[in-house]
């Protein structure tokens, strides 16, 4: 018994030692038999203080008589505020929490409220500071970005009126050129200000009903001039499940496949950019949309995949001298995907590519049919076009299935999915990639109605034959055989 006595006093001191607060213990006498330093620096006390008693630091509160220790206020189970009595007879106010122990012994801990307070105040003007820093900043980017974009909106206006009139091929060339410099300069200005908005907490979404398919056909064609013209193919994919309306913010979806886009188009030299945009779940009157834009151009190192989302940042100094860019576009697309209660991420490997994916929640307006048939330009837009037909219908009739589309599960819909996965893995075999994606499209295709975990194996799969990577491929399709 005695031994266990002494190692919970052990304990108890071995905590109170450590502890900021002034810690006392005393007996039902009165006496003070442990006071940890933070109880001996505040009340200006050596060793001498095991010689006074309880009361000689809170007068007004412990008394000692004959009989043993009067309390002479009333501790509830909360702090209360009392005085304490320094060596030197000098009184500060505190807030102390007195507890009993099984042995009738008590434990007083106190907070110097003066110093509570005082440090409460350092907070207070550290944060007022901190706010009126980025008051100020939010400020001076707002003027800035202001000052700049007006004269580069007057350079792009009469740019944009010279090349109307200018018939000689030199001169517009020049003039291209200068409009892509302010389209760029303008994009920069935007993104500063964005990151800005975004850094204060000011920025808020306006989610408005549109119309989806025309929103990625405006995408489509805002890029595809600067695509073509380095030589590279573009591909724009929309599944067609997808609703003709849908309710979010326009602009700020856009906004992050644009830089997304414009990141690829920096950094790929040859090949291709292809987006892909597909329905993943529902839940009631919202869904959740998955967009991937891939690229064939540098690609980086696994380990340095998480500098690519912090601002002013890029994967090393040698890329932002060569490709130019701040850094910003990556974080403010991540902080625009969480806004919508999304996320981001990337795969890459270097001198493959790349592949970006976010996923974010929108909803379907009241009384919205679905479109089982997206007949536009994007809704069923081939990865590559020739051929595309022998895959898609009259191959499957040529197998003895049927014409329509088959719906997951049955018989004849797993037939021809593992003739298609034995073509895929043939072409990828032999080297024939662009036959290989055809048949992948087929096989997303074909599984557009499986569970989620199917769905995105048969798109991981995809995604791994765009970037003509041999091992990933081979490890998409196992892991598509396992989840069928």
């Amino acid at each position: 018994m005695v031994i266990k006595v002494m190692e919970k006093d052990m304990l108890f001191s071995s905590l109170a030692a450590h502890a900021l607060e002034m810690v006392l213990f005393f007996n039902n006498k009165g006496e003070i038999f442990y006071a940890n330093a933070a109880a001996k620096e505040k009340l200006g006390y050596g060793e001498e203080i095991y010689k006074i008693h309880i009361g000689d630091i809170f007068p007004n509160v412990f008394e000692c008589s004959k009989d043993g220790l009067i309390i002479g206020h009333s501790f509830g189970s909360d702090t209360t505020n009392i005085t304490a009595y320094r060596k030197n007879q000098t009184c500060f106010p505190v807030e102390s929490k007195l507890v009993q122990d099984g042995d009738g012994r008590y434990i007083c801990m106190s907070n110097d409220i003066l110093e509570k307070e005082f440090l409460n105040k350092e907070i207070a003007q550290i944060k007022n500071e901190a706010k009126q820093a980025m008051k100020v900043k939010t400020e001076f980017v707002a003027n800035v970005t202001h000052e700049l974009r007006t004269p580069v909106n007057g350079i792009f206006a009469n740019v944009k009126e010279l090349l109307e009139v200018e018939t000689d091929t030199g001169k517009q060339k020049k003039l291209h050129l200068m409009e892509r410099c302010c389209e760029n300069m303008g994009m920069l200005i935007n993104n500063i200000l964005d990151f800005s908005k975004l850094e204060a907490g000011k920025f808020t979404l306006d989610p408005q009903k549109f119309r989806f398919k025309n929103m990625m056909d405006f995408i489509k064609e805002s890029n595809e001039r600067r695509i073509t013209e380095k030589g590279l193919d573009f591909v724009v994919s929309l599944s067609g499940d997808i609703p003709e309306y849908v309710i979010a913010d326009e602009l700020r979806i856009g906004q992050i496949l644009n830089n997304l886009i414009s990141n690829a188009l920096k950094f790929t030299a040859a090949g291709k950019i292809c987006v892909e945009v597909i329905k993943t779940a529902q839940v009631n009157d919202r869904i959740e949309l998955f967009f991937i834009v891939t690229d064939t151009g540098i690609g980086i190192d696994k380990k340095d995949e998480d500098k690519l989302f912090q601002s002013f940042s890029q994967v090393d100094a040698s890329i932002s001298r060569t490709y130019g860019g701040t850094g910003l576009g990556l974080n403010i697309c991540r902080q625009l995907v969480e806004l919508m209660g999304g996320s981001i991420s990337v795969e890459s490997e270097k001198g493959k590519g790349s592949s970006f994916s976010f996923s974010i929640w929108v909803t379907i307006p009241e009384g919205e049919i679905m479109a089982a048939d997206n007949s536009g330009s994007l809704a069923q837009p081939p990865p590559f076009e020739p051929g595309r037909e022998l895959l898609t219908g009259r191959a499957m009739t040529e197998e003895g299935g049927e014409d329509n589309p088959k719906q997951y599960g049955t018989a004849a819909n797993k037939d021809t999915l593992k003739k298609t996965l034995s073509k895929l893995i043939l072409s990828v075999e032999m080297d024939n990639w662009e036959k290989a994606e055809m048949f992948a499209e087929t096989v997303r295709q074909l599984t557009k109605d499986a569970p989620k975990e199917v769905k995105s194996a048969a798109l991981r799969l995809k995604m791994a034959i765009q970037k003509e990577n041999y091992d990933k491929t081979a490890a998409a399709f196992r892991m598509l055989k396992d989840v069928i």
